[in-house]
């Protein structure tokens, strides 16, 4: 794509989510993830309903009459958007790919912290680190990060998230709100991931298409794997070869949900033709 294009390609990505940001996530954004605690904001006439614990006796004292403390939330946070790039993601068999609706998650979500004042960063992986943009705030900052999400060309096609989250370990020495976007299609990063959550609070979203829960029977089929790119000769016909996909494919999904699990974080599964928009609502309503 030529400039004019991926600026297009920007505009359209920032008017969809943006609004969505803006009308539907923002407020369960804010719920869901707090800030690093309660600070003083100022003094006031205490009015009915307000907690007696929170009268302040020295300005009552001084008044005569009862006046209580206002504390405000603490509210700046940063978020960490880590963007799986590797070649398992240039796929989808609808109408968009794999990697087209984690650009539009990782967006929505990017512009939700900024409603909120909050910085947001983006590191984008492969079996390496691709990208490193540190966490900043404001508008034209995450202009850039879905500019690189849309024309960034990574180096490497494989996947490594144990190397990704061990990136994460040693830049973020303060905790992040974390939402690692992939299809998580690899194991092996148990023991990063449980170092990671410990600091961090973290997400896994992953992304998959229909097609990659199991293999239609269409006879011998030439496949690609998009992530080595060596090509094999595949009997559909045989009821072992798809039932072995099968429980390949399971195994990565339940290493996934069980992984996150017991390590106290979070996890969102959305479809490629499924609406994400719901998926993370009913994340956010779930977290609150």
């Amino acid at each position: 794509m030529d400039t004019k294009e991926i600026l297009k390609k920007v505009r359209k990505i920032e008017i969809k989510t943006r609004r969505l940001s803006n009308h539907i996530f923002s407020g369960e954004y804010h719920t869901s993830f707090k800030g690093r605690g309660m600070t003083f904001s100022e003094v006031r006439q205490y009015q009915y309903g307000d907690d007696v614990r929170a009268i302040d006796w020295n300005v009552t004292a001084r008044y005569n009459e009862p006046y209580v403390k206002v504390f405000e939330e603490e509210r700046e946070l940063t978020m960490m958007l880590m963007v799986d790039c590797s070649g398992s993601e240039s796929f989808g068999t609808t109408n968009q790919f794999k990697s087209e609706i984690v650009t539009e998650i990782a967006a929505t979500l990017a512009f939700s912290s900024t409603q909120n004042n909050d910085k947001v960063g983006l590191i984008l992986f492969s079996d390496s680190i691709e990208l490193y943009i540190p966490p900043k705030k404001g508008k034209s900052h995450v202009l850039r990060i879905i500019r690189e999400l849309i024309e960034f060309k990574p180096k490497s096609k494989k996947t490594d998230l144990a190397q990704a989250l061990k990136f994460l370990s040693s830049i973020m020495k303060k905790k992040a709100i974390v939402f690692l976007i992939s299809d998580f299609m690899v194991k092996d990063y148990e023991n990063t991931l449980k170092i990671a959550s410990k600091k961090h609070d973290l997400t896994g979203i992953r992304v998959f298409d229909k097609r990659e829960e199991s293999i239609p029977n269409l006879g011998m089929v030439n496949m690609l794997d998009a992530e080595t790119g060596s090509s094999f000769l595949v009997d559909t016909n045989s009821k072992s070869v798809r039932m072995n996909y099968e429980k390949y494919y399971k195994e990565n999904v339940k290493y996934f949900t069980e992984t996150f699990s017991k390590c106290g974080s979070g996890t969102v599964s959305s479809r490629v033709d499924e609406n994400y928009v719901k998926k993370l609502l009913g994340y956010f309503k779930a977290r609150n």
